[in-house]
């Protein structure tokens, strides 16, 4: 299983992105797919992720900014990012595994078996 991430680039603070997670090797909807990132200086932190069953998880500091969609006809899971301020500038990850993560266990990275490379997200005026 091959994740690719990709829609970063460069946004003014309040500006929005939307970010691409694709799945090559299993089907997006059979993972639980999270989204962390990891900006300078700093350890990787989880941001949101959405299970097989559809439900979605994010952390406090997102929740009402950042949303999870997914087309399972692009086999694509999306992070669309609202309202971004400095605080969200980071290199951001997906991951994927192939069990139905509990809540408790979401955040944690080495949770996920899959990868996908960074994509640089930089929020500034």
């Amino acid at each position: 299983v091959q994740l690719q991430a990709s829609g970063g680039g460069l946004v003014q603070p309040g500006g929005s992105l939307r970010l691409s997670c694709t799945a090559s090797g299993r089907t997006v909807r059979s993972l639980t797919v999270g989204w962390f990132r990891q900006a300078p200086g700093k350890e990787r932190e989880f941001v949101a992720a959405r299970r097989p069953s559809g439900s979605t998880h994010y952390t406090n500091s997102v929740k009402g900014r950042f949303t999870i969609s997914r087309d399972d006809a692009k086999n694509t899971l999306y992070l669309q990012m609202n309202s971004l301020n400095t605080e969200d500038t980071a290199v951001y990850y997906c991951a994927g595994d192939p069990r139905q993560l509990i809540i408790s266990t979401m955040g944690n990275s080495a949770e996920y078996d899959y990868w996908g490379q960074g994509t640089k997200v930089t929020v500034s005026s």
